[in-house]
């Protein structure tokens, strides 16, 4: 008896010339639908799935292989006597192979103007239940889901090399496949912002040298359906591959970097800003971005929301970076800066800013999912609270100040005039630690006598008010909301300092 292979895909490249190998190897092929017409015009020998159910398709194609006949064939254990037996009895044939790829929800929920019917239309029922039954049957039945397969099972079965294991390597890919088809559709159908069962799927896109340190394996994952702004959707013009550590710090400069609209250039090292510059033009903008701490932006990633001009990028190329994102580069520009060549230039669309997306973090045994911090305080939100009033230039650079804190890991103290940062404290176990050490990078930095200090959190005591104060800041913002705030408050009315509170707190962990 000829082995049965029955083909079913969506995705029909290379189908021919497959099945044209699986008939050299002796199988018999039977299909459906779109499938069986395109091995038909291709003069590829095929039976139609119908003349073995005797059951025409319905439902406008939403039935055609659920049937016992199809499922018994592929389902049937061959060394199982019984099996056989009930097979023979009811005259099935046993489905050696099954190859099947899925109806296209992704693509087709991509599509800018998809409808919800078309949408569901594309949820394939058939093909799953197949390819599932396939695999639970792997031990009997070769299963494949990917043309790039194709080719590796014709080699091994002209080498008669299809073991238990490649089969079960097989089966293993048609789960992680099929469930990932089901996470797309549960996340396409699902309203409820933290539902009782979480499924997530992502793509594989790199396996990387190595993690945060070169003894441990890493690999790089994205989202099945990838943001437009992100460093997934990005395009690498130069420069070798992004390492793991690369990553995370180029994608938190890009949350950054996200905050403003006019030209800005963000600075990072170790997941924290450490210069900020905002100016009318993206040269002074870069110009105050290294200026805030020249010793930091060493070896650090940079993201300007402008296209990078041969001006600016003849200062970016004067020292050691490991990444530049921007929305692109001048030619001149790419020019100078590829000159090195290990730094990475990217370029990404921002037009496509959307941070409306959870934050993920895996803790032991399990993730922890929440809205990502898209709240941002203006002037409007502030709540003057001491005997000082700000003038309008503290205020704009209280504003500015609380949009950095945000992005800065807790406890975090940033001191920043409307446009620059001057000193960043970040990820101390207390505050006043955070406070000194942004002071102490700020004071002696020109524009200092401008400087507001900005406070992820409250204080839990009037140290750092008075530290502040005695190191000539004079003005702060921080959240409020300490039992002792009212010591704070006095402290600021004691030296003059003009003190409001945003009332959001913004740790970063």
């Amino acid at each position: 008896m000829k082995k049965l292979a029955l083909l079913s895909v969506s995705d029909k490249s290379g189908i021919v010339e497959f099945a044209k190998s699986l008939i050299e190897q002796g199988f018999s092929i039977i299909s459906t639908g779109g499938t069986l017409k395109k091995l038909q015009e291709n003069q590829v020998e095929a039976e139609a799935v119908e003349n073995i159910t005797k059951f025409k398709e319905m439902l406008d194609g939403r039935v055609k292989t659920l049937h016992p006949r199809i499922h018994a064939g592929i389902l049937a254990k061959r060394d199982n006597k019984l099996h056989m037996q009930q097979l023979e009895e009811n005259e099935i044939n046993p489905i050696d192979l099954v190859c099947v790829n899925l109806y296209p929800f992704k693509q087709t929920i991509q599509k800018p103007d998809v409808t919800d019917e078309e949408a569901i239309e594309n949820i394939d029922i058939g093909g799953p239940s197949m390819l599932r039954a396939a695999a639970k049957n792997y031990k009997d039945v070769i299963v494949i889901t990917e043309p790039g397969d194709y080719d590796t099972v014709i080699q091994r079965l002209s080498e008669n090399s299809v073991d238990e294991e490649f089969k079960r390597h097989l089966a293993a890919k048609v789960f992680r496949d099929t469930a990932a088809y089901d996470a797309l559709i549960a996340k396409y159908m699902t309203k409820e912002e933290f539902p009782e069962k979480l499924t997530l799927t992502y793509e594989k896109v790199q396996d990387m040298r190595y993690g945060e340190n070169s003894h441990q394996k890493a690999a790089y994952y994205r989202d099945s359906i990838p943001e437009k702004y992100s460093l997934a959707n990005s395009h690498q013009l130069h420069g070798k591959k992004l390492s793991y550590n690369n990553i995370r710090d180029a994608d938190a400069a890009l949350r950054v970097v996200a905050e403003f609209n006019q030209p800005a250039v963000v600075a990072l090292k170790h997941m924290n800003p450490c210069g900020i510059g905002l100016a009318d033009n993206l040269f002074d903008a870069w110009n105050k971005a290294y200026n805030a701490d020249s010793i930091s932006i060493f070896g650090g990633i940079i993201v300007l929301n402008r296209e990078v001009d041969l001006k600016t990028a003849e200062k970016m190329h004067a020292i050691f970076l490991e990444i530049v994102i921007a929305p692109s580069f001048t030619d001149e520009a790419y020019d100078v800066l590829a000159k090195k060549k290990n730094i990475r230039l990217i370029t990404l669309d921002f037009d496509k800013i959307d941070s409306a997306h959870k934050d993920e973090v895996s803790v032991l045994g399990g993730t922890l999912i929440q809205e990502p911090d898209l709240a941002h305080e203006t002037v409007s939100d502030f709540e003057v609270v001491t005997k000082t009033q700000p003038s309008d230039e503290q205020l704009k650079a209280l504003e500015f100040g609380q949009t950095v804190v945000k992005h800065v890991k807790s406890n975090a103290v940033v001191i920043t005039t409307a446009d620059q940062t001057l000193g960043i404290g970040a990820g101390q176990m207390n505050r006043i630690d955070s406070t000194k050490i942004a002071i102490e990078k700020a004071e002696n930095k020109p524009g200092y006598e401008k400087a507001i200090m900005a406070s992820d959190a409250f204080f839990p005591m009037d140290d750092c008010v008075e530290y502040a104060a005695k190191h000539n800041i004079k003005a702060i913002v921080e959240p409020g909301g300490s039992i002792k705030d009212k010591d704070s408050i006095e402290m600021a009315d004691k030296y003059g300092i003009a003190m409001v509170f945003s009332k959001k707190r913004h740790f970063k962990h």
